[in-house]
């Protein structure tokens, strides 16, 4: 019996705590994932790749079957007298966070799967990817939510144009400060919610990560739709606004369309400080 004890003892206390925990893992220079390097900020060779390219084309595409599977979505219950008839504000967030969960997972392998300008901002801020690229991918997502809204507007022109088309506006209630403010959090949310679910660091620990991370970003946008809804309709995606906006095309679509360009703009770029400065604090550490 003393012998059984003696080899649990000895069992128990045959491996020394090698991971610090707590505040002493702050501290610690082991690390088990390798930072990635900062893009450069011009990089011509991407010009002459076919991947740059493959990339732009995931993104055009992808944003729009965005624009037209949840323009469809909004147009659906706007055409219903009663709101219990359809999926209601409910369903419209579930439509915009399910199809942004479906897609960041097809083309994530191919361009990241940003889908939004602002989302694209954001990780040129943060030196995930160069100017060209960063601007490519802009251009191809705002031709690609414009033919998405075209192509609604092509199936149901009627209906397109009496329900407002799904282009965001300041509701009547609040002010163009209000729709400012929900549009800059609205934006951090999903930006923030980006950077953590693809975050280097939490990929090498968690193998999971890559394959869920398109969930987290999806339920990030159908939360913030719940909460936006009412206030503007949500943007928090520049393209998403533009392209409803275009194909619409009524005065009072443009009045306050700057909200959704300035608003998505700053909340990217805070999110993106906040996660390299503060969460990661990139700029204090030495790379290896």
């Amino acid at each position: 019996m003393e012998g059984k004890e003696e080899d649990v003892r000895l069992g128990a206390n045959r491996y020394s705590e090698r991971q610090p925990i707590g505040t002493a893992a702050q501290g610690t220079d082991e690390k088990d994932y390798k930072e990635p390097p900062p893009a450069p900020l011009f990089e011509a060779e991407e010009l002459t790749s076919w991947s740059f390219y493959r990339a732009g084309i995931a993104e055009f595409v992808a944003t729009f079957l965005f624009l037209y599977i949840s323009i469809l979505t909004v147009m659906g219950v706007s055409k219903s007298s009663s709101k219990c008839a359809t999926v209601g504000i409910q369903g419209i967030a579930w439509s915009f966070g399910g199809m942004i969960f479906a897609l960041v997972y097809c083309t994530a392998g191919i361009s990241g799967g940003h889908i939004n300008p602002a989302v694209t901002f954001g990780l040129f801020l943060a030196r995930k990817l160069s100017l060209t690229r960063a601007l490519f991918y802009m251009v191809m997502q705002c031709l690609g939510a414009i033919c998405g809204a075209g192509v609604v507007k092509g199936f149901q022109q009627g209906l397109y144009m009496g329900a407002g088309g799904g282009a965001n506006a300041v509701n009547p209630g609040y002010t163009k400060g209000d729709g400012l403010g929900a549009e800059i959090v609205g934006t951090f949310v999903l930006v923030y919610t980006v950077f953590s679910a693809t975050d280097a660091k939490r990929s090498a620990r968690d193998s999971h990560v890559p394959i869920l991370a398109p969930l987290p970003i999806g339920f990030a946008v159908f939360l913030v739709h719940l909460a936006t809804i009412p206030i503007t309709g949500t943007g928090i995606n520049p393209a998403r606004s533009l392209g409803a906006a275009i194909i619409y095309n009524r005065s009072h679509a443009w009045n306050d369309h700057w909200i959704f360009w300035v608003g998505p703009f700053i909340g990217a770029a805070l999110a993106a400080i906040y996660h390299v400065v503060i969460i990661r604090a990139i700029p204090f550490k030495s790379r290896d």
